[in-house]
């Protein structure tokens, strides 16, 4: 099958480029940042450099539509947020498309509609307040002793305010933009990824949160089997009947409940859990017409993997100040890394190519480098 990927910057869209080609499968990549992460892999038949999905949505789309003519692409899978721009496009794209329309994306990634929308089916997400106005921070916290801030439209963490005195959040929240506001739940974190068929996890996996970059990206990957976790997603997909890829952050508090914090429907790094299994692939596949459905795909027990540059660079001095250094240690010797592939040697080999772009691009908008990855592709809840 011809298979088109898009947001090649990713370790992730490189791990399932690898996938794919591996199960006999021919990739193609289609992305923006010119010298992306995954573009010298060998996985890759062809790389397209496309216009920036953010600020050039039609010559985006009108790109991907020429793409996939000429190449007799059978599939595309969108793997970052470039998946709202190009659920924007649905109907004008010739092949299948791994993703929902736009208006049931934006049910799942704006942070207040996703509790609404969960609490529909009644599972467990934290007490939640909208915040557009000054009075709403102040009822808010009147009625909470700890919350959480952040923008509806968000992405890493990188701007959540966790447990913040009331002049900081009064001094950072402009209300440009909506923000919600959540009660502060203590509690073990853990995150989910799933491929999702008609409303049927066909793959799934969960993780711990150990090792992060920044508060919410993590990099070190260890599966867990967690039935609660794993009953809490097959119960929303179902009931949104999802295709597509859906990622979720969890809080399991000290009674052994699990909390729903935010969703993501997108791939996260959850695939590196899951792309050992040669079945992986399959799961993203449409299935719904055979007489015998394939079981859940989930990781091999002992998988263990990481973002090798990142547990250096963020995870190492992270673990040495909270006197966690051991067992950040044992995590480092003990996974193989995301990107290090000795039978395609070249995107470990020239990762600090992308890396260098995002510090660069950080600094002329006064962003970090991570909220510079995505700077160009991020979706907001415009039009």
């Amino acid at each position: 099958m011809n298979i088109l990927l898009t947001g090649g910057r990713a370790p992730v869209t490189l791990d399932l480029a690898r996938a794919f080609h591996r199960a006999g499968h021919t990739v193609f990549m289609a992305e923006s940042l010119r010298g992306h992460l995954s573009q010298p892999s060998n996985a890759i038949k062809a790389n397209f450099v496309v216009p920036a999905p953010r600020r050039e949505t039609e010559a985006f789309l009108a790109a991907l539509k020429r793409i996939i003519e000429e190449n007799q692409i059978e599939l595309l899978i969108p793997t970052c947020e470039e998946v709202f721009h190009v659920a924007k496009g649905l109907d004008t794209l010739p092949c299948r498309v791994f993703t929902e329309p736009l208006e049931k994306l934006d049910r799942f990634h704006n942070k207040w509609k996703f509790v609404v929308y969960a609490g529909e089916c009644d599972l467990r997400v934290p007490e939640s307040m909208l915040v557009t106005r000054e009075d709403d921070l102040l009822f808010a916290y009147a009625h909470w002793r700890g919350l959480v801030l952040k923008p509806v439209y968000s992405r890493f963490a990188s701007r959540t305010l966790i447990l913040p005195p009331l002049k900081e959040a009064l001094s950072t929240l402009t209300f440009s933009e909506p923000w919600i506001a959540q009660e502060y739940i203590e509690g073990r974190q853990f995150c989910s990824y799933s491929v999702c068929q008609n409303g049927r996890v066909t793959a799934h996996a969960v993780y711990p949160t150990t090792f992060t970059a920044g508060q919410g990206a993590t990099i070190a990957f260890q599966p867990v089997e967690h039935a609660a976790i794993y009953e809490w997603v097959r119960t929303f997909v179902e009931h949104y009947n999802v295709t597509g890829q859906m990622a979720f952050d969890f809080i399991e508090t000290a009674d052994g409940h699990v909390v729903a914090l935010e969703c993501n429907p997108r791939a996260t790094s959850g695939v590196h859990l899951l792309t050992e299994n040669p079945q992986f692939v399959e799961s993203f596949f449409n299935t719904s017409t055979s007489s015998v459905q394939m079981p859940c795909v989930t990781p091999y027990v002992h998988t263990s993997r990481m973002l090798g540059t990142a547990m250096l660079v963020y995870g190492m001095p992270a673990a040495i100040k909270n006197g966690n250094f051991n067992a950040w240690l044992k995590a480092f010797l003990h996974s193989d890394d995301v990107i290090l592939d000795f039978q395609d040697p070249l995107p470990f080999l020239l990762q600090l190519r992308s890396i260098f772009a995002y510090m660069n691009l950080g600094r002329r908008q006064r962003i970090s480098a991570l909220e510079a990855s995505t700077f160009d592709i991020e979706w907001n809840g415009e039009g």
